[in-house]
């Protein structure tokens, strides 16, 4: 089988990496396509995989949709020149190149149809099949929607996928035991953003000030850093963050991929966008398992009352594990279900039942 993963976000190569190898290890070719960003490619880079690049993605929306017919021509050809069968990721592109095409296009999505308005309209009734966690069970348009048990952070950072490298502490600095807080920043130019504000530089300041008496703070931004920021720039390789993160006392920013990250790895974590109380799946992190915490912008003395409070929890690191592990009994190792059901589509879309036994073999 012939195998095409097209990812628009580094993240997205975290999501896929583990699947890709698997399917590998199985004799099945993998190919990727890319949009131009750098973290992305280094980290394609980094795991060994090849990948065919496009433009950079636009931040107005009409360039956005410039762009995308110029994406639906090129992934169209490579799809063709590779001799595609299953295209699969994130992309509006390969639900429209699989419908004028033999190819069949597997959707991965983990975001509620109302915060993502285009996509819901664009992407997904045009989907062979759409994947999604159980956190967004009957909340879908798409009433064939696929729910299963899992995170699309599991697929790198569940127990089976992922080990932490306590190297990167020595590389950034850090002692076996040293309090220190990771910041994620984001700058919310996506076409589901409009509207979306998040952590103001001033705000950033008023967390640094209460931290920095606490531990070492690093600092990571989706783009440019501001001068006032900088000196806590974090310099680790992106492929080394998770295990850098695993060791962090918490987890603060806007971020809603880091915010799942450090759930994930039972680090505490506070997050403060427009987006608090509509992502379903963090939600159920937060109400469900405790893991995470958000608050509105305007909601800020809020969160910044909570900062403290977990600061002063004694035993914050033993609990953390504890709420982590009981998320985890209840979870997937979500590559495992991934594997299947790509190497088995389209006979898995009607294979898939919601009874224990089922999920079972995917512990």
């Amino acid at each position: 089988m012939r195998v095409l993963i097209d990812i628009g976000h580094p993240a997205h190569v975290h999501y896929y990496r583990n699947l890709a190898r698997e399917l590998e290890n199985r004799g099945n070719q993998v190919f990727w396509s890319v949009k131009d960003i750098d973290v992305a490619k280094r980290l394609l880079d980094f795991y060994g995989f090849k990948y065919d690049v496009f433009s950079q993605k636009s931040d107005s929306l009409i360039g956005k949709a410039l762009k995308q017919i110029l994406y639906d021509v090129k992934l169209y050809w490579l799809c063709k020149r590779k001799r595609i069968d299953i295209a699969i990721g994130t992309s509006v592109t390969i639900t429209h190149v699989s419908r004028f095409s033999k190819i069949k296009s597997i959707v991965f999505d983990d975001d509620d149809d109302e915060v993502q308005p285009l996509v819901t309209k664009y992407v997904h009734p045009f989907a062979d099949a759409l994947l999604s966690p159980e956190a967004l069970l009957g909340k879908r348009k798409r009433k064939d929607t696929i729910y299963y048990p899992g995170y699309h952070e599991l697929a790198y950072l569940h127990p089976k996928r992922f080990t932490p490298d306590i190297k990167v502490l020595n590389e950034s600095g850090l002692k076996k035991g040293e309090k220190f807080f990771i910041m994620r920043f984001n700058v919310f130019k996506a076409h589901h953003d409009i509207g979306i504000s998040g952590l103001s530089l001033d705000q950033k300041l008023k967390l640094i000030e209460i931290l920095k008496s606490h531990g070492r703070i690093f600092i990571t931004t989706e783009r440019d850093i501001e001068p006032e920021l900088m000196q806590y720039q974090l310099k680790v390789a992106p492929e080394k963050i998770h295990s850098l993160m695993s060791y962090a006392t918490l987890f603060l920013g806007d971020s809603q991929t880091m915010t799942s990250e450090a759930a994930m790895l039972g680090i505490p974590s506070l997050r403060c966008n427009s987006f608090a109380g509509r992502i379903t799946y963090l939600e159920e992190e937060e109400k469900v398992f405790g893991l995470t915490y958000v608050y509105l912008p305007e909601r800020f003395e809020d969160f910044l009352s909570k900062l403290k409070e977990l600061l002063q929890m004694p035993n914050l690191s033993e609990e953390w594990q504890i709420r982590r592990q009981k998320m985890l009994n209840s979870k997937i190792d979500v590559t495992a279900f991934w594997l299947w059901f790509v190497e088995n589509y389209p006979e898995s879309n009607n294979l898939i039942n919601a009874t224990s036994e089922f999920w079972s073999q995917f512990k």
